[in-house]
């Protein structure tokens, strides 16, 4: 079934993301469904810790990116969506190569949203899962 409310593009997504923390952090968005959206993001100097560890903020960074994105792109024109909360647990460190996020829906509802996103390895290992709750806001400001 397809959740989305708002007619997108990969490439416009990733447009918009240049200039702020999506970008600096190497996330790209790479594949859509009907009910899914998938991003990428290097495991490097950007997304490290000092021990050379995938860093966990960086895994909630794109965790959120995803799930705001997704949010976003499930409402109706008129609205907008708002991060409440997040939680993650990691599975497993990464140390080098890419992690893949992918979002899902869990509840859609009018004024909240909730999603689910696994990031994975190269080898599709899971490194951590996560969930977020959005509030879906009337858009009253121009």
């Amino acid at each position: 079934m397809k959740i989305w409310k708002k007619e997108f593009d990969l490439k416009a997504l990733n447009d918009h993301s240049k200039g702020c923390m999506v970008a600096h952090v190497g996330i790209e968005f790479v594949e859509t469904g009907e009910n899914y959206l998938k991003g990428t993001m290097p495991v490097d100097h950007r997304t490290t810790q000092p021990m050379g560890l995938l860093h966990g903020g960086a895994s909630v960074v794109l965790a959120e990116t995803l799930g705001s994105i997704a949010s976003f792109l499930a409402i109706e024109e008129g609205f907008y969506s708002v991060g409440l909360e997040i939680k993650a647990n990691h599975i497993k460190s990464a140390t080098k190569g890419v992690v893949t996020g992918v979002v899902t829906p869990v509840h859609l509802g009018k004024t909240t949203h909730v999603w689910d996103i696994s990031i994975t390895n190269e080898n599709e290992d899971l490194i951590c899962v996560s969930r977020i709750t959005m509030a879906i806001l009337k858009q009253n400001f121009k």
